[in-house]
């Protein structure tokens, strides 16, 4: 493995190629450092596992991997898009967490003719009138998993609801989302912070509300912090909490059994009955201590896509692989993924609770499934 340093930003080749055969080169950007390094780090593993069970190949083509972390900068992500494209000249440029860096490099890298897929961040703007048939999502649109949450509470006979979010695109589209599908009382609607890690005057505002319910999204380091503290400060006597995106692979090592009883929605699941994802859960445990979140395993599907792209249109050429990946039927450790026609997946989303599995340790199954093959709401507005 070699280290090379990039615009500030740590930057690591994973090779697997002689110089003379051909390579597919992939710039996988995600977060590294800072505490959504957990995160990025979990990616990262899901990437390195997928090329060992290719055996260092994609679509029978040598594969090379070039890491760069973006610090969940908007700045330095573009400068790092900038540079795999012009610089790295990769295939394809995938990953990225965070959907306001997803904005800041779409148009830099779709208009130079390679393909990006986001192994996570879904921001509604690139599915509607701004996509591009350059783009293809591995991951969800993201108002999709809160719809998911808002049928379910809906259908649950839930009176009223009390919302929170991260104020940045991705915290607007998932509460949009939650109210496309859920009619009753919205007691409060609340944005805060992106990264905050102090939520005692949030709580303090809520407990004053009473509301009957909490529906909040806090990713990564945010969600540990927000469920800690929701919990010390007793407020499962004030609401009934439910969740999309805070308690998950990443948060629940942290929360361990804070987190029990605390439903949620999402695409997958570590008990998700598939061949490859039975296989990608034991291996990646094995090899890694623990389970994976789902952010790992759409980093792995997306290495997964890259390999089905190439194979079945036997070239790397941008064209021939977008024209595979328009076809869907791509294997994933969520079943075979079908994909709209703004290349977002069209698939189904479960109820999930936090339980202990066998040997006593914190994950989440299946409960139910809230809809099945569920398309995003911003396709039609897109128009290649």
């Amino acid at each position: 493995m070699k280290k090379v340093f990039m615009i500030a930003a740590m930057a690591t080749a994973v090779a697997m190629a002689p110089a003379n055969a051909e390579t597919v080169k992939i710039g996988y950007m995600t977060t590294l450092s800072g505490g959504a390094g957990i995160i990025g780090k979990q990616m990262q593993n899901a990437v390195e596992l997928a090329l060992e069970h290719k055996g260092g190949k994609l679509g029978g083509m040598d594969a090379e991997v070039i890491f760069v972390d973006d610090q969940r900068k908007p700045d330095v992500a573009k400068q790092l898009a900038n540079r795999l494209v012009k610089s790295d000249r990769v295939d394809v440029v995938a990953g990225v967490i965070w959907s306001n860096l997803l904005m800041a490099i779409h148009k830099p890298v779709t208009r130079a003719d390679t393909l990006l897929i986001s192994s996570n961040a879904g921001p509604s703007p690139i599915a509607g009138e701004e996509c591009h048939e350059n783009f293809f999502s591995m991951s969800w649109q993201n108002d999709q998993t809160p719809e998911a949450m808002g049928k379910y509470m809906q259908d649950a006979g839930i009176k009223s609801v009390y919302l929170m979010a991260p104020n940045y695109q991705a915290g607007k589209d998932m509460l949009s989302g939650f109210k496309r599908y859920y009619t009753g009382e919205i007691a409060g609607e609340v944005y805060t912070k992106l990264g905050q890690s102090d939520f005692q005057a949030e709580l303090s505002a809520l407990r004053a509300v009473a509301p009957e319910t909490t529906m909040v999204f806090q990713p990564g380091g945010m969600g540990i912090n927000f469920v800690k503290q929701w919990k010390q400060a007793g407020m499962d006597g004030v609401s009934k909490l439910y969740q999309v995106f805070t308690v998950d692979g990443v948060s629940l090592p942290a929360l361990k059994e804070t987190a029990l009883g605390i439903l949620g929605t999402q695409s997958w699941s570590p008990d998700l009955d598939n061949d490859i994802n039975k296989k990608f859960v034991a291996d990646y445990k094995a090899k890694f201590g623990g389970y994976p979140s789902f952010y790992a395993a759409q980093a792995y599907d997306t290495i997964m896509a890259v390999d089905h792209a190439i194979t079945t249109s036997g070239s790397k050429d941008t064209d021939k692989m977008r024209a595979a990946l328009a076809k869907g039927n791509i294997p994933t450790t969520r079943g075979v993924l079908k994909m709209n026609s703004n290349h977002f997946p069209i698939q189904n989303f479960y109820l999930r609770d936090t339980v202990l599995d066998a040997d006593g340790v914190v994950t989440s199954k299946v409960l139910s499934t809230v809809f099945t093959d569920h398309a995003d709401s911003y396709a039609a507005s897109c128009k290649f």
